[in-house]
């Protein structure tokens, strides 16, 4: 039985040290998200930027393209260094092969950017298809970082990841919104065909923050809450969704400032967001390790008498619960 035991107990500190290993590196994973978060906060900029640059007159907006293009560059570029270190680290584990897909569409969205960039500064480019490069950069981005998220099994881990990628979502939506209204009110009148795009993105948005509030902890929900008091911004949003005419001339810039405004505390919950789930991980991670060293105290009160090894074994493990509901773990468990 002394052979069997201690062939079982080296499984069970092994299972403890993967569960570590898949903490640690769920942390790192919550550290990229953070950085693609910050990239696609700055491409939502450039592109909203754009689509009022490409409306309004010649020379109008320029220098803000220019701004916008050396942020987009700022946040890329960390979080390209970072991609360049994943492939060394994950290589080996199953999801790597779907994971290192989104980050070849990622790398190569990115690249088109410049060639992008020189068409809209020429004003080659039909708005309609700037968006839509834009949006389809954006896409890649937002599903790497599901990809990232999709494999975690604590219940309030799990319950962090939807909250946030659902507020990224709908941030996104909040975002095409703005540069489509804008575009609208710089040509000064809004098709049916602009009012159906931007109807269908505010039911968007209010899907993915619902799912948001249905998952986010009670702080989150309640700043969410007293985020959606602006009058002038609902104002203009209704002008836009009911096509009124006979707006004032600087509707456009004043959109595109309160959409802008809105879209930037959006950013502070997101980053408030990835601080949370950085904390579930950092707490989860001290307690599993707090209690590797506790089960690895309780193996070494068990192996100086093998006799007894057999039934103090029993207790230890009943006691530490790994054959609970029918083998599977009770975190795993409550989260499915």
């Amino acid at each position: 039985m002394i052979a069997n035991s201690s062939t079982t107990i080296r499984f069970l500190l092994a299972s403890r040290q993967c569960e570590l290993n898949s903490l640690c590196y769920l942390l790192q994973r919550g550290e990229l998200v953070g950085k693609i978060s910050q990239l696609v906060h700055m491409l939502q900029r450039e592109r909203g930027t754009s689509n009022m640059f490409l409306c309004a007159a010649e020379g109008q907006f320029a220098d803000e393209l220019s701004q916008r293009a050396r942020d987009v560059a700022g946040a890329q570029a960390p979080l390209l260094a970072q991609l360049d270190t994943l492939e060394s680290q994950i290589a080996a584990s199953p999801q790597a092969s779907r994971l290192f897909s989104h980050v070849a569409s990622v790398i190569y969205a990115l690249s088109l950017l410049p060639a992008l960039r020189q068409q809209i500064r020429q004003r080659k480019l039909p708005l309609p298809q700037a968006m839509s490069f834009f949006n389809d950069i954006i896409r890649h981005l937002l599903s790497l970082v599901f990809e990232l998220t999709d494999t975690a099994a604590e219940p309030d881990i799990s319950r962090a990841l939807i909250a946030m990628f659902s507020f990224m979502q709908g941030k996104e939506f909040a975002g095409q919104e703005r540069a489509i209204a804008a575009a609208a009110f710089a040509a000064g009148q809004f098709s049916e065909e602009t009012r159906q795009k931007l109807l269908d993105l505010i039911e968007r948005q209010e899907r993915c923050f619902a799912t948001f509030a249905d998952f986010a902890d009670e702080p989150h929900r309640l700043r969410w809450q007293q985020m959606q008091t602006d009058s002038q911004f609902e104002r203009l949003r209704r002008i836009a969704c009911t096509g009124r005419e006979g707006f004032a001339a600087d509707s456009g810039l004043r959109w595109f400032a309160l959409a802008t405004q809105r879209i930037d505390a959006m950013k502070i919950e997101e980053d408030a967001l990835a601080q949370t789930l950085m904390a579930h991980c950092r707490a989860r991670i001290a307690a599993a390790e707090q209690a590797s060293h506790q089960q690895q105290a309780d193996i070494e009160s068990l192996m100086p008498q093998p006799e007894e090894e057999e039934s103090r074994y029993s207790v230890f493990i009943d006691n530490h619960g790994w054959l609970e509901s029918g083998g599977v773990r009770p975190q795993l468990g409550r989260s499915l």
